[in-house]
Order: structure tokens, then sequence, then C-alpha cells
């Protein structure tokens, strides 16, 4: 079977050394393995994400001297079917409606809550009991509304423990995969009509991706993701989580932290070599 690997940014903001490494990264072990190189534009937040985000984002990486195989699928044009496998995931009793704020959460949590792996509180369940009827009759009602994983009820469908095949140290290696930690996730947001962890599996068994490259701070959620692959009957890849790019104060980079976008290093003089120099891709 041909390797298929994806780079798939979220171009809520430009893209900076770290994504400039993951890509660059995925295009070489595709080349390595005589594998294809997919792009995917992660636009779930079509606010944030705008269409002159996405442009400067391809801009960036035909700059940097990737290549990419045409179309490129953006997910803001995969709502429909997102819908669909969240619904039918209501339907299999493997989801429900929640109606709980954020202040709701903090609230049912109590003083000392537990937290997920990325540092929000877990959901503590409030509206995993409610009935079909009663959640219909709120909805009906207009009132807002999310979808999440009964991770509980899921994980007990499971016929063996999950686990997943990782390369990110070297060696091909079995994990094991612990979806409790993150609880009942959010797969349809209030806000937004999917959710990154939904959408996310969906689109890697729809473009047949057999190899996940990304980031170390993404290798907790393979656990999430592994189980809603099961659940699903979807593909599971091999996955890759490589060491991040961090600056000086050691902090990985990120939008958030306002890191040096690759444009403002374009724009300061620095050529597409010397960022794959500094990154060790030349």
């Amino acid at each position: 079977m041909q390797p298929v690997f994806r780079f798939a940014p979220s171009p809520n903001g430009h893209l900076h050394l770290g994504h400039a490494f993951s890509a660059l990264l995925n295009a070489r072990m595709a080349e390595e393995t005589g594998g294809r190189f997919l792009l995917r534009i992660e636009d779930i937040d079509t606010i944030r994400c705008t269409d002159k985000l996405v442009a400067d984002c391809l801009e960036d990486l035909a700059w940097l001297g990737l290549a990419w195989e045409e179309p490129v699928l953006r997910q803001s044009t995969q709502f429909a079917r997102y819908r669909a496998a969240a619904d039918d995931l209501v339907a299999y009793g493997l989801a429900f409606p929640c109606f709980c704020t954020r202040g709701d959460i903090r609230q049912a949590a109590g003083d000392t809550p537990p937290h997920d792996p990325d540092g929000a509180i877990l959901y503590p369940g409030t509206c995993r009991p409610l009935s079909p009827e009663v959640a219909a009759a709120r909805i009906r009602a207009g009132e807002a509304h999310a979808l999440r994983l009964d991770s509980r009820a899921a994980i007990a469908r499971l016929a063996h423990p999950l686990r997943w095949q990782e390369t990110g140290e070297g060696a091909l290696r079995d994990i094991p995969a612990d979806p409790a930690i993150w609880g009942d996730v959010v797969l349809i947001r209030k806000d937004i009509p999917a959710s990154y962890h939904l959408a996310v599996v969906l689109d890697d068994a729809l473009q047949g991706v057999t190899q996940v490259v990304r980031g170390r701070d993404l290798h907790a959620a393979t656990a999430i993701h592994r189980l809603l692959q099961a659940i699903l009957g979807l593909p599971a890849p091999v996955y890759h989580h490589h060491a991040l790019i961090l600056d000086e104060e050691g902090r990985k980079l990120s939008k958030s932290a306002l890191s040096t976008p690759l444009r403002q290093l374009r724009a300061e003089g620095m050529t597409a070599m010397e960022i794959r120099r500094r990154l060790g891709f030349a």
C-alpha cells in the first residue's frame, strides 16, 4: 500500500516555524517512502479562518518549495458529513445533546475538578441522563446545544483495548490508548458545526491517510481519535508525533503566543532555503 501523508494547518492565523517544520517533515517522509503528500485546510472555525488567511497559508507553503496534490480539502465544505456521523452516534446511543454553558460545567464540577490533557475541566455528565424526549423538547424550544460523545458507553462497546502504532521515537511501537482521560468530548460545537476530534478522524479516513505526522502536543489526543475510529469503523493510521519547535524561553511556538510568522521572516529578508536549513531540511 502506498503511504499517504497529510499536512493539515488551521489558518486562524499565519504559519510559523513550527508549521514549517511539520509540513517539511511530512513532505520529506512522503518522498522517502514513495508516498503521497496531501494538504488539508482545517477551517471549521469559519469566522477566524478567513479566505485571506487560507490564501496566505498556501502562498507560504509554496514559498517553502512544497508541492501537494490537488484538490485541497477544506473542512468548511464538509459540515454535512460531520453532522451525519455525529447523528449516527446519537442514534447508536453513543452521543447526546449537551445544553451546558462553560459556567454550568465549572459550577457542576466542584472545587477541585479533574481536567483533560488540554487542561479543560472534564465534563461532569450533567446532560448525559436526559431522556431523548426531554432533550428533543429543549432543542425544539431553541436551546443552544452541543453534541457530546458518551465516552463510557463508547468504551464499553469496544471488543479489545485500544492501542495505536507510533514511530515518533524511532522504532515502531504499540502505545496503549486511554480515551477515558478525555471524558465526554464535544463532537459538534454550539458555535461551530463540528469539532477538531470528529473532523480529523473522518477526514483522515476519507483521504486514505495512512501516516499521521504531527507535533507531540497532540500525542494525548490520539487516544480519543482511536476511540472515534473504533466506534465509527474507520481505519487507524500509523502515528508519528515529532518534537516541537520552541522559542527562546522554551515555549512551543503558537499563534496565540504571537510567534513570529513565516511571512514576517520572509519580509525581513530570510530565504526559504535559510528556513529549511534552520529546521534541518537542507
